[in-house]
């Protein structure tokens, strides 16, 4: 049996570079998909997941930093966005540039409605106003249960 692909599977996330931070990103090549959802609640998340990541792994275009992001666009879907460090063949890339406030929450999701206007809090706070917002869901639930963190930074775009 492999056990390799289970610690493998996503790496312990490190809060300190990302808990209130300004990151500024310029043409960010991200491969972009979709997953369905009911409500936010994902119904296809880990067969996107690993679908992409195919894709990614096989073109050799995996970044070290294994950046996921998600924008949750309507009730019934949210695209995701998924590092890569290269054009990836059959895939539809884009590229993401601009500053961005970033904030680490911890906890279940059910207290996403706390983080976000806790985000919305401290991006007012700072004198900015949000253009978008992405989540970054650090780690899928197996291994959050496995490293006893549920770690979300939530990254505010915001204007330069």
């Amino acid at each position: 049996m492999n056990t390799n692909k289970v610690e493998e599977c996503c790496p312990r996330f490190n809060p300190d570079p990302w808990n209130d931070k300004v990151i500024t990103w310029e043409n960010k090549r991200f491969v972009r998909d979709h997953v369905t959802s009911l409500f936010h609640i994902p119904l296809n998340y880990g067969a996107v997941m690993e679908r992409t990541d195919r894709k990614i792994r096989a073109a050799g275009a995996g970044a070290d930093t294994r950046i996921v992001l998600t924008d949750e666009n309507s009730l019934w879907g949210a695209d995701v966005y998924i590092e890569a460090t290269k054009d990836v063949p059959n895939a539809k890339m884009i590229t993401i540039s601009g500053m961005f406030l970033t904030r680490v929450f911890e906890g279940p999701y059910r207290n996403m409605r706390v983080w976000i206007d806790d985000m919305k809090a401290y991006v007012a706070a700072n004198g900015r106003q949000i253009r978008k917002m992405y989540f970054y869901y650090t780690t899928c639930p197996k291994c959050a249960k496995k490293y006893g963190k549920n770690y979300v930074v939530i990254l505010a775009e915001v204007a330069a």
